[in-house]
């Protein structure tokens, strides 16, 4: 039986990241905020979105492209709807601060929506959905780097979006909907993985720079280089490419800054909204009708024998409780960048909990 990988405690690693990017200059709290969404990443099993960037926000911390401390600036603020100038702090850090501007905000006027401009990266978007659906609260959270382009539109072949990613999380009685896409049809950091492990996908989700589809994810590090499939592909790209515009104008439109400004390095452009289900039809009743609906998902006959529906944030909090007890498995390709990370600043790499056999 094969060998999993190893397992590490997730408050050992949250710590550990900690330490790292205080190390690197960042201010302590934010350092916190930081840690625990990639770890909550991992958590969740978006393992590209968790640990794995840590190396890559401590080379911008070093390179002073990610800001150390310092507060974001208020733009503009008319109680429901905020706009932030992000400063180029720490993602996580303004996307957490946003939550607990808004929260108290949704309360009274039942919908409380910021737009940050000019924030850093802000990982995982799923890694943020629980803190509103344990106060029952819905939030949509959606991103785009205006600095960065490996998306064409449909029908082209030059690169001109991010994946800009959306998410939506929903409480439930049960297990939270969090809901957590791209506008395309997979993700830079996937792309990055495959490619320096030499695995192709299993289907063609690039293009190359002549418009060709290939399963093969190095024409994005191609000169010239690919680009990735909108989602939906070659036949019907169109509705990846429309979802691509629609989080555009969520993000860089309603922040006014964008893809038609001066680049300046990777970062994210933010839209958050939390919604309060008792300001409109009330808690109980979207539990009504949300559970409903996930049982007739969940019970719809399976077009592969025991393979069940499942609805979006099944796996990710039966895999979230699972590695809570059991440690968080890291990726193959994430356990040596972090050991030299901890190195350069002489903080020693957690020792594993253990090697495991089997599945889940």
């Amino acid at each position: 039986m094969a060998m999993e990988p190893m397992r590490y405690d997730a408050s050992t690693l949250r710590d550990y990241a900690r330490k790292l990017l205080c190390k690197a200059g960042l201010d302590n709290g934010y350092a916190e905020d930081v840690a625990r969404t990639l770890v909550e990443g991992d958590l969740m099993g978006h393992d590209t979105h968790g640990l794995a960037l840590l190396p890559a926000y401590l080379s911008q911390l070093e390179a002073g492209t990610m800001t150390r401390d310092g507060k974001p600036e208020v733009v503009s603020d008319r109680l429901a709807t905020l706009l932030w100038d992000g400063r180029r702090l720490p993602g996580p850090a303004l996307v957490h601060a946003g939550i607990d501007t808004l929260a108290p905000r949704v309360r009274e006027f039942g919908s409380a929506t910021l737009v940050i401009r000019r924030s850093h990266h802000i990982a995982c978007l799923a890694a943020y959905l629980l803190r509103a659906t344990e106060s029952n609260l819905m939030i949509m959270l959606a991103s785009s780097d205006p600095s960065v382009q490996s998306v064409a539109p449909f029908g082209g072949t030059r690169a001109l979006f991010t994946p800009n990613p959306i998410a939506l999380g929903v409480p439930t009685s049960t297990t939270p909907i969090l809901i957590d896409i791209s506008s395309s049809i997979t993700t830079n950091g996937m792309c990055a993985r495959r490619h320096l492990s030499g695995q192709l996908f299993d289907e063609a989700w690039m293009l190359n720079a002549q418009g060709e589809a290939t399963r093969d994810p190095g024409v994005l590090f191609a000169d010239p280089p690919g680009t990735i499939l909108p989602l939906g592909g070659l036949s019907a790209g169109h509705k990846g490419f429309g979802l691509a515009l629609l989080i555009e104008a969520l993000t860089a439109g309603l922040a006014g800054f964008g893809r038609a400004d001066p680049a300046e390095g990777w970062g994210a452009t933010v839209l958050m909204t939390l919604y309060d289900p008792g300001a409109l039809g009330g808690i109980d009743a979207l539990r009504r009708q949300m559970g409903w609906l996930g049982d007739a998902c969940r019970s719809n006959p399976p077009r592969v024998e025991h393979a069940p529906v499942r609805l979006p944030g099944d796996r990710a909090m039966s895999r979230r409780a699972e590695q809570l007890s059991h440690g968080v498995r890291l990726h193959s390709t994430i356990v040596a960048p972090l050991e030299a990370c901890g190195a350069r600043y002489g903080v020693p790499f957690p020792a594993a909990q253990r090697h495991l056999h089997g599945v889940l």
